[in-house]
């Protein structure tokens, strides 16, 4: 027999020349078996660091895509400062616009005042004449109505016409003094005006109408100057956030690179346990293997029982119409073979949770990575709570994680797997996970999956 061992003597040709004693073959395979069961550990080691290594290369990915989310919410919100400062900027630009056209327009009015002044003193003197004018008509009718009382009967009619003539000058002469009076007021007032909006002197002396509008001006100035200065800052900031984010989509894309390469070691690790779990030495792993191999026959054989005993159709065995439960969250599906799954799955599923130590879970799922029933510790009925229903509502749910797909769809007699499982408040665990295919009537229907820790 040649020497099998990988850390034994190395002097081939001694044990090549001389005949090998059964003692001496049977000392050979104990340390052959020794020694690939330290190779077991080891690469069961070397899959452990290798699980954790992908986890937390996953966890650096999904922090990569958050911070990247975050920073496009962030380009958003500088986005919208930026435009509402463009919005102030114009709009305080208009203000300016209508605070000078208001000085324009007031220094108009100003022009005009001196013509309105002059139009009212013509006003004034034309009143002043109608004053003459009514006097003399009544001192004329005062005149001729003595005239009439001279001329007795005679001159009745004409003493009251005179007598009317001179009832009309008084009351003409009365409106006029009035119409003297409103316009010496109406002059004050548009004096006092004009003096309230003109400029003074070449110091330019502002008026407070005037100062007031300058004040404004000032005011809008400032406004506009502040808005143009934030503008430059979140233009700055948009040019700093969009760097951020392109480092953030560099770091995601190094990172996936990274997951994609922890990949391939984690599975050259699983190969490994596998292949030894395989060669018919005894590893950690053989117990769970044969146990995850005979609760796969088992469920194999209850789901052909049921074929045969028209329990549920072929069709509806092997059902992939996967119909979305209404409200439910995290979203949940039916099939037509939910009924089955639950009334016979947790026979074999529940025994396996105390036949070995160690054991987190053991499921069933389709092809899909659907399990129909998971085990009753996970397979409680949905609430309010997304966050409790995630973790206690694990039932009629597809997993499309890279452990559920694979050992959904071996048909492999077992498929070794290891991962990193988020176990909450910031808490992980390695796990082991062995599955082997479940099949009825030469139909791969899906998987047994059974986790266990290191």
């Amino acid at each position: 027999m040649k020497n099998w061992s990988l850390w034994g003597s190395s002097d081939k040709s001694v044990a090549a020349e001389r005949p090998v004693s059964s003692g001496e073959a049977g000392g050979e395979v104990a340390l052959l078996r020794r020694n690939i069961e330290a190779i077991s550990r080891s690469s069961s080691n070397l899959g452990a660091e290798a699980a954790e290594v992908r986890g937390i290369l996953d966890d650096a990915g999904l922090a990569a895509q958050a911070q990247i989310a975050t920073m496009q919410a962030l380009a958003g919100e500088v986005r919208r400062i930026n435009e509402s400062q463009q919005a102030i900027e114009s709009v305080t630009r208009e203000s300016l616009d209508s605070v000078s056209a208001a000085r324009s327009a007031v220094a108009a009015v100003g022009d005009e005042f001196p013509k309105v002044k002059e139009t009212l003193h013509r006003v004034g003197e034309l009143a002043d004449d109608v004053t003459q004018i009514a006097l003399q008509t009544r001192l004329l009718a005062f005149n001729a109505a003595v005239e009439a009382k001279h001329a007795g009967e005679a001159g009745l009619g004409f003493g009251v016409v005179a007598d009317a003539v001179r009832d009309l000058a008084t009351r003409v002469e009365a409106s006029s003094k009035e119409i003297k009076q409103t316009l010496q007021a109406l002059d004050a007032r548009i004096a006092a005006l004009a003096l309230e909006i003109e400029i003074r002197g070449e110091d330019e002396t502002k008026s407070s109408f005037q100062q007031a509008l300058a004040d404004i001006e000032t005011g809008v100035g400032h406004i506009t100057s502040a808005a143009h200065a934030a503008g430059e800052i979140a233009h700055a900031m948009t040019a700093t956030v969009a760097e951020v984010g392109h480092g953030s989509q560099r770091l995601a894309r190094s990172m996936e690179l990274a997951s994609d390469r922890s990949e391939t070691f984690l599975r050259v690790g699983e190969g490994l346990m596998e292949l030894l779990a395989g060669c018919g030495v005894e590893t950690g792993d053989s117990r769970y293997i044969a146990a995850a191999q005979e609760a796969a026959n088992q469920l194999s054989a209850i789901l052909e029982q049921s074929l045969e005993d028209g329990a549920i159709s072929e069709d509806d065995l092997f059902d992939e119409r996967y119909r979305p439960i209404a409200g439910s969250d995290p979203q949940q599906f039916m099939l037509k073979n939910v009924a089955l799954a639950e009334r016979c799955f947790p026979e074999v599923q529940e025994r396996m949770l105390s036949a070995l130590e160690g054991v987190v879970f053991c499921v069933a799922v389709d092809r899909n990575g659907y399990i129909p029933m998971h085990n009753r510790a996970y397979s409680k009925p949905q609430g309010g709570d997304p966050v409790w229903n995630t973790a206690n509502c694990r039932n009629r749910r597809i997993f499309k994680d890279r452990t559920g797909i694979a050992a959904a769809k071996n048909t492999k007699p077992f498929l070794l797997q290891t991962y990193r499982r988020d176990m909450g408040g910031g808490q992980f665990v390695i796990l082991k996970e062995v599955s082997a295919p479940i099949t009825a009537w030469g139909r791969h229907w899906g998987g047994l999956r059974l986790a266990y820790r290191f």
